[in-house]
């Protein structure tokens, strides 16, 4: 492991690889990636992968419409040498109470209001998007055709290869153990395989990050929540969009080989670093899931995983250099949309921490709002 860096950035996942890639082309030299597993082994590989623009918030509207365009073209843009399975078969909302259906209406209009060209339809357009969605008590949908989803382990391999070229390291299956500080800046990662000097730190490590933060003896605003997915066996395709319903907690998926992906949320879910799979998770998505599209009751589950978000208090990702530990800087708390804002993410905090005009006001993330309590809620997480 090299001695010196001018960056080291925490977290192998879309932010820390996504973010190693925009500054190496913005010409920064001697970065390095620190993972203590593979890359895309934390919430990136285990993330429903899809890829959405419908939020109710004006801040992760922009980070994920500007990401989907990232991804359009990421392909080309980083040179792949394999495809990164981007598939924009549209996100369908549905809305089975007048409430959800009345923020829906909320959210378009903040959609709209930024060029984002979601559809507000009636149950009966929803069944000709998606024939087997059962609308009984259905009020009403949104539909966003350039909606879609990637393959999280390719994109992450897209970003890692094109880094690579630039001359960012990637040091594997290594753990951060300290961070070192003098005179309120910080100085060196302390990790398993030694210590590397280094003036600015990037904490990208997701549910991980308030462990990180604790290292400079600060209390990062947020806390990991297990969510579940499961995926089933490859049936000839049926069904182009997601279809998310936030009344049944479901989301739920037919990837580009034929099998369907999808989770539901526990509100109940207790807020600590559990990822073990569970069977009252697998009869809580099926009764979900048979409610909304009753077509999937005989498809047979391959298996189930879990990860973990990174909830901050108003579902809002927080971007900020950490008080008293100055070259420090957090990019965590996405919530559980991590995956899909990761391109645009990493363009904001390359901009900002290189002293560039930043595409969007990044104030808006910072830990203030906090202490202000002017939270910036999102409506739309499942």
């Amino acid at each position: 492991m090299q001695k010196t860096a001018n960056v080291v950035i925490i977290g192998g996942g879309i932010t820390g690889c996504a973010l190693a890639y925009e500054m190496a082309l913005r010409g920064v030299q001697d970065i390095v990636v620190i993972e203590k597993q593979y890359l895309a082994s934390g919430a990136t590989g285990r993330c429903g992968a899809g890829v959405r623009q419908q939020w109710g918030t004006e801040t992760n509207a922009i980070l994920a419409r500007d990401s989907v365009k990232r991804f359009e073209s990421m392909n080309e843009e980083l040179d792949y040498d394999m495809d990164i399975e981007f598939k924009q078969g549209g996100y369908l909302m549905v809305a089975y109470t007048e409430s959800e259906w009345e923020q829906y209406k909320k959210n378009v209009a903040v959609q709209h209001s930024l060029g984002i060209s979601t559809k507000m339809i009636t149950p009966q357009e929803a069944q000709e998007i998606v024939p087997h969605l059962n609308i009984n008590s259905l009020v009403g949908a949104t539909f966003c055709q350039s909606d879609g989803h990637a393959n999280p382990f390719h994109v992450v391999d897209a970003y890692y290869k094109a880094g690579r070229r630039l001359g960012v390291n990637y040091e594997t299956y290594t753990t951060v153990t300290g961070i070192k500080r003098e005179k309120g800046k910080v100085t060196a990662v302390q990790t398993t395989k030694g210590e590397i000097n280094t003036s600015i730190v990037i904490n990208a490590c997701g549910f991980a990050a308030g462990t990180i933060c604790k290292m400079v003896g600060f209390d990062l605003p947020l806390y990991p929540q297990r969510h579940q997915a499961l995926v089933t066996e490859a049936v000839e395709p049926c069904q182009g969009p997601m279809v998310i319903s936030l009344h049944h907690r479901l989301y739920c998926q037919q990837t580009p080989h034929g099998s369907f992906i999808m989770g539901v949320g526990d509100p109940n879910e207790p807020k600590d670093f559990n990822i073990h799979s569970s069977w009252e998770f697998l009869e809580d998505v099926a009764r979900q899931a048979i409610t909304v599209l009753p077509l999937l009751k005989n498809l047979r589950v391959v298996r189930q995983w879990s990860g973990l978000y990174d909830m901050s208090p108003d579902a809002n990702p927080i971007f900020a250099e950490i008080p008293d530990a100055q070259g420090m800087w957090v990019a965590a708390g996405f919530s559980g949309h991590g995956f899909m804002v990761g391109p645009q993410t990493a363009v904001l905090l390359a901009q900002k921490i290189l002293g560039q005009e930043c595409f969007m006001p990044i104030e808006k993330f910072g830990l203030d709002r906090f202490r202000r309590g002017e939270l910036l809620l999102e409506p739309a997480v499942v």
